[in-house]
């Protein structure tokens, strides 16, 4: 064995090192990674976590702002508690190496923590972060499926337990006890163990929640979105992110990984180009000549979706093939899951379940045999002359998959149903979850009307009477309010003055707007009587019990003189004695 330590490349050293310490011991293809490797894995386990921004984003822009933050809150709960079952038990039953694991479901691993003298320790931190990663995406697909009708306690204990939904099947295709692993299923970065189980349970979810109050009451047509700009940035954040995802599923760069690494970015931009041409197309044709957001940002998640499976089996015309079918798919399939009554506000089953079905069969189809790698196993695709064997597993398992996300997804959430009601309460729901869950209360979206609606029913609302609005500071209100009130007393008393002192004839004054007159009140608040001198001048307190000196306000004079401008602060530099009466007279001139 020292020889071998000495013929061996550095990037086999540390390899090596684990076969000293145990002879008997076998390195799992999970692990067998360079230090080159490893720092490839890592840096693209960061990117992937930032496609949690995009989903965000995303979900947060399709639904009414007065669910926004909720669906932000739910991709929080996705990282922390979906994180943690899967460090607690997720990554030991999709890849543990246990004497007890089975084709089913791998047992051991639990609780993963090597330790320091472990010469496979960077080795393993690498490759749990990177399925952590993969396990919290599948889990947050379903957060915008299940949006503005379920309760949030409910969505926590969901996210909490549904790393089951997710690493069973994982193991399957990627883990070395999964049985479509051993019969030879392929995929690479996710088309059916991320995107279909997250596509299928969010299927499953929107359909045992039922529709959102009314949403059909009007016929199928979208919803209005409740920000299109968040929509937006949320596919750009995700269309970065899905780089890392298949380039990064390369699992290093050495050997020859370095090139099918190149190839999978290319592969995935030139699968989204396929998917939002006809994507575009068919918005365009359906809605006369316009362009519909959802059409086109889900047609390209469709797209990407259906290229991650082979995302480097693929030549370029293929990958704009595959993302062109699996856009049509996806546009194609979202009105249908709404007139069967599945109400999923982003458009979740459609994107990542149609589109991850079709994903996983394209590689049966279309994959080559990347030599020198053994991804494939050495098999081809049916029209690459492979015969019908890859197809028929992939087939198999896209079928397997899809049923395990529904079936596995519709038990977990009876369960749950069981314990805390999964579905809003009806005056919630109309509330929104903004106010009711996370006591966020925004403006000019129709809260008080709602509250209105349902004071007569005898709904509590006690304890969401008195959120204030987001975005004002109560203190500063309350002062402002305070200064206002002073300065109405103070200008009783100088009306009060005047009329006492019979000196209350003015110079007529022009008409002022409102704003002037608002201007007037903001700065001008602290008035002088108006037959006082200027030797008896008197500080007044404010409304805070401090003596400032006295703004003295000018009196309402006006002659033509001064020109077609009133100024009304003293503190602004103003031109005076303007003639020019062309000029707007509301507007500030200096010439």
């Amino acid at each position: 064995m020292p020889s071998k330590l000495l013929n061996a490349t550095a990037s086999q050293v540390t390899a090596l090192k684990g076969v000293i310490r145990n002879s008997s011991y076998v390195i799992p293809g999970l692990y067998d990674l360079s230090i080159e490797d490893t720092n490839w894995v890592l840096t693209s386990s960061f990117i992937i976590f930032t496609m949690q921004t995009g989903f965000g984003m995303l979900e947060s822009g399709c639904v009414s702002i007065k669910n926004e933050v909720n669906i932000m809150m739910k991709n929080v709960i996705d990282i922390v508690l979906g994180g943690f079952t899967y460090w607690l038990f997720g990554y030991g039953i999709s890849f543990g190496r246990g004497p007890l694991s089975n084709p089913f479901m791998a047992i051991g691993d639990f609780l993963l923590d090597p330790p320091v003298g472990d010469e496979l320790m960077g080795q393993i931190f690498a490759a749990f972060l990177f399925q952590l990663s993969f396990a919290t995406t599948s889990t947050t697909i379903v957060s915008g499926a299940m949006a503005e009708r379920c309760n949030f306690k409910a969505y926590c204990l969901f996210s909490l337990l549904n790393t089951v939904v997710y690493c069973i099947p994982a193991g399957w295709v990627w883990g070395e006890h999964g049985f479509l692993n051993n019969l030879g299923a392929v995929d690479i970065a996710g088309s059916g163990p991320v995107h279909l189980i997250g596509g299928a349970a969010s299927f499953a979810s929107a359909a045992m929640l039922g529709p959102r109050l009314g949403r059909y009451a009007e016929g199928y047509d979208p919803l209005p979105l409740g920000n299109p700009v968040n929509a937006c940035m949320g596919l750009f954040v995700l269309w970065w992110g899905w780089l890392a995802f298949n380039s990064g599923s390369t699992y290093g760069v050495s050997g020859a990984k370095w090139q099918y690494a190149a190839r999978a970015a290319v592969m995935t931009m030139m699968g989204s180009f396929g998917g939002g041409f006809v994507s575009c197309i068919y918005s365009f044709w359906r809605h006369d000549g316009r362009m519909d957001i959802m059409d086109l940002i889900n047609g390209i998640l469709g797209s990407l979706v259906s290229i991650t499976a082979g995302c480097f089996l693929y030549r370029a015309w293929e990958a704009l093939i595959i993302g062109a079918l699996g856009s049509l798919l996806c546009v194609v399939a979202m009105p249908l899951f709404d007139r069967m009554g599945v109400d999923d506000p982003v458009g979740a089953s459609a994107v990542h379940g149609v589109c991850g079905i079709w994903g996983v069969i394209a590689v049966g189809l279309f994959a080559d045999n990347p030599v020198p790698m053994d991804t494939t196993k050495g098999r081809s695709g049916l029209f690459k002359g492979g015969g019908w064997y890859l197809l028929g597993i992939q087939t198999l398992s896209a079928f397997c998959l899809a049923c395990w996300g529904i079936c596995s997804t519709f038990m977990l959430l009876y369960v749950i149903n069981k314990v805390i009601p999964i579905r809003m309460d009806p005056h919630e729901e109309l509330l929104g979850a903004d106010l009711t869950e996370h006591r966020i209360r925004h403006t000019q979206i129709g809260l008080s009307r709602a509250i209105s609606a349902l004071a007569p029913i005898k709904v509590d609302l006690s304890e969401i009477i008195g959120v204030q609005p987001i975005g004002l500071n109560p203190g500063h209100e309350r002062s402002i309010n305070q200064l206002r009130a002073a300065e109405d007393k103070l200008q009783q008393w100088q009306s009060y003055l005047d009329q006492v002192s019979g000196n209350n004839k003015r110079l007529p004054t022009p008409k002022r707007t409102l704003e002037e007159r608002q201007m007037d009140s903001d700065i001008q608040f602290h008035l002088k009587s108006a037959n006082a001198n200027a030797s008896d001048k008197e500080e007044l307190d404010n409304v805070f019990g401090r003596k400032v000196k006295s703004m003295h306000a000018r009196r309402d004079i006006w002659t033509q003189e001064q020109g077609s401008y009133k100024p009304n602060n003293s503190e602004l530099p103003v031109i005076s004695h303007i003639t020019k009466l062309d000029k707007d007279a509301n507007f500030a001139w200096v010439d």
